[in-house]
């Protein structure tokens, strides 16, 4: 176990039973009547209460907000946004999961602004439409080990009268302190610990393929796969190894970081899926993970070569690193289809179009049309 002090840049806390520290994590980031956003399983939690009685006995006041949702929408921000407004708080605490710290950090960057949520989508310039001002400070606690949005400048938010998910950037939404205490995700089940495991190690390979020139992102890329590889099945195994579950939360933050060099077609037909359907992202993630990963084989020689060599797998290049994805997902229990989910093939066409539309899709190794993401979607659907 380690006990640790980083910035970069967010200024990261990391050691078992530092959530202590929250109420100094606020004075540190100027916040002195914090809102703290959490999920809805987790408000009525001993650690959430035990993080409000901290910030009461230290600063006086702490509000709560638990009415975040998974796959949280803008809904869910505007509730958090009028929340924010009546308790006259100056700070957010980001509490929880994805979810939670997105929409934590979605409220903070409404908490000044002028302007309605989807004006600051992640499109063109869009994030200079942001009084910086305007945005308020943050302080997060993640309590998975996936999306790593505790040192992210974005938050993916669903747009329930679109349906669709969009991503909301600003510079100013990342938080000042970052606290990785591993006791908070030891009550995590099984399942999640998977789910949301995977959607660290897609983070990490996605940005890996990435054809954005980025070496430092590059360099935190191969680290976080390499820490994933070592202790995602060890903690799918045992939820309460402190260690690997402090490795776990680490690597995530590395997979956020490096995604600065952009995802891509994963992340593309799972966010849309998710927007159709609301099934948890990093599961998404890990089920189509490999079928996108074929479509893309033409391009990937090189990275693959490299990446099996990086992680010292017995069969090299594409086909050594695709069997140990097929094998890492079968030992942490992920379905290797999306009709396991319930998921058919009635809104192919759509969901084809609204990954070719994503994001994400603009910096996949191969610009997949419409059809082929569509052919991808059903090949996952299937199995073939």
């Amino acid at each position: 176990m380690h006990t640790s002090n980083w910035h970069y840049p967010t200024s990261i806390r990391v050691g078992a039973g530092r959530a202590r520290e929250l109420a100094d994590a606020c004075r540190f980031s100027g916040i002195r009547r914090p809102l703290l956003i959490t999920d809805r399983d987790l408000g009525a939690s001993p650690m959430i209460q035990q993080a409000l009685d901290d910030c009461r006995r230290e600063l006086g006041h702490c509000a709560l907000f638990d009415q975040v949702k998974g796959n949280p929408t803008g809904s869910n921000v505007a509730e958090g946004l009028a929340a924010y407004k009546a308790g006259d708080h100056d700070g957010v605490i980001a509490f929880g999961g994805g979810s939670a710290l997105d929409a934590a950090k979605a409220v903070a960057l409404m908490s000044g602004q002028q302007r309605p949520l989807w004006d600051f989508e992640d499109i063109g310039d869009n994030h200079l439409r942001a009084d910086p001002d305007g945005i308020a400070p943050l302080v997060a606690l993640p309590t998975t080990a996936g999306t790593g949005s505790e040192v992210g400048r974005a938050a993916v938010i669903t747009d329930e009268q679109a349906r669709v998910k969009r991503t909301l950037l600003h510079l100013r939404m990342m938080p000042r302190v970052a606290i990785l205490d591993a006791r908070l995700t030891l009550s995590l089940p099984r399942h999640l610990t998977a789910a949301t495991g995977m959607d660290a190690l897609t983070h990490c390979l996605e940005a890996w393929c990435s054809p954005v020139w980025h070496p430092m992102a590059e360099a935190v890329a191969i680290k976080g796969l390499q820490m994933l590889q070592q202790h995602l099945p060890r903690v799918v195994a045992d939820g309460q190894d402190l260690e690997a579950r402090e490795q776990m939360l680490v690597a995530s933050s590395l997979g956020a970081a490096a995604f600065q060099r952009g995802l891509g077609g994963v992340h593309a037909i799972a966010q849309s899926l998710g927007a159709l359907y609301d099934h948890h992202h990093g599961l998404l993630n890990a089920i189509v993970m490999p079928y996108v990963l074929l479509a893309n084989e033409s391009v990937l020689h090189r990275p693959m070569d490299e990446l099996a060599h990086a992680l010292r797998l017995p069969v090299p290049g594409f086909k050594g690193v695709f069997d140990w994805l097929l094998q890492l997902r079968e030992d942490v229990g992920i379905p290797h289809t999306l009709a396991a989910l319930g998921i058919d093939e009635r809104d192919a066409r759509l969901i084809g179009q609204m990954a070719f539309n994503d994001g994400c899709s603009h910096t996949n190794p191969v610009r997949h049309c419409a059809e082929g993401y569509q052919q991808i979607f059903s090949h996952a659907v299937r199995g073939c």
